[in-house]
């Protein structure tokens, strides 16, 4: 492959609120922490142990003012973007450096709200569940998967 390629996806729950910085001439940057897990079974103790990764999420303009809207700490989004690494100098007069993530898109995946919700009713999601036929039995789920022809080996 002789080009190269920048591209980040995550899906993860906010950290902290949307911090937005306006500037002349009408642009602004929102800026907000967002967290992903990895979990897996420590094979010697039987446990479960949980990592969380941070990582810094820049979103402008239009698209910023859309984040600082509707999304809040606790919600769950999808970001797709490129990453950003920036240095500057700190007020102790050290250097300072920071990935960013630059979003070119995003999706919102939960709210809060929503979140709550779900986790103070007793069942699952509806959005899991169709409506049963007879012949089926009440909490039936739904079968998204579509056996497809191809020659992937995977």
């Amino acid at each position: 492959m002789s080009g190269t390629l920048n591209k980040v996806m995550l899906i993860g729950h906010l950290g902290d609120e949307v911090k937005m910085h306006y500037f002349e001439g009408g642009n602004c940057i929102g800026r907000f922490p967002l967290a992903t897990n990895e979990t897996y079974t420590n094979r010697q103790t039987g446990e479960r142990v949980t990592n969380t990764d941070w990582h810094n999420i820049v979103v402008r303009n239009k698209a910023a003012e859309i984040c600082e809207k509707y999304l809040s700490k606790g919600d769950k989004v999808y970001v797709e973007g490129r990453l950003k690494n920036r240095q500057w100098q700190g007020e102790d007069g050290n250097m300072r450096y920071t990935t960013e993530v630059h979003v070119q898109d995003f999706t919102f995946l939960s709210t809060k709200k929503e979140s709550m919700a779900n986790s103070q009713s007793s069942g699952s999601s509806s959005a899991n569940y169709q409506e049963p036929s007879k012949a089926e039995s009440p909490a039936a789920p739904i079968d998204n998967t579509e056996e497809e022809d191809d020659d992937l080996p995977f």
